[in-house]
């Protein structure tokens, strides 16, 4: 699946649009990484558990953008976004779109 945050792909054409689609994935904190976090954010630096925690959850919602598109029957994923937003204090949603597409060469 080749899923790109252009409007198209490079040498292939869009042959039908399906739709729009989306995954998403609420993440809350961890009482241990918290803790390390406070630690870290004392003497400065990147906090890495956060780190790591945003990039599976990126991962989970692009997955299950993904998943939504290959229901639909497509070959492509255009117009990609990612957005987050905070559902209550210590959780967060981060969530991607795009239109579901059937390309050619």
């Amino acid at each position: 699946m080749i899923v790109a945050s252009t409007d198209d792909i490079p040498g292939k054409r869009i042959v039908k649009t399906l739709g729009l689609v989306r995954g998403s994935t609420v993440r809350g904190k961890h009482l241990g990484k918290d803790i390390l976090a406070v630690l870290r954010n004392l003497v400065g630096g990147e906090i890495t558990e956060y780190t790591k925690m945003l990039a599976e959850s990126r991962e989970q919602a692009l997955d299950r953008m993904i998943d939504d598109a290959r229901r639909l029957g497509a070959t492509a994923v255009v117009g990609v976004r990612f957005a987050s937003a905070s559902i209550t204090t210590g959780a967060a949603e981060i969530l991607v779109y795009g239109t579901a597409v059937i390309i050619e060469e």
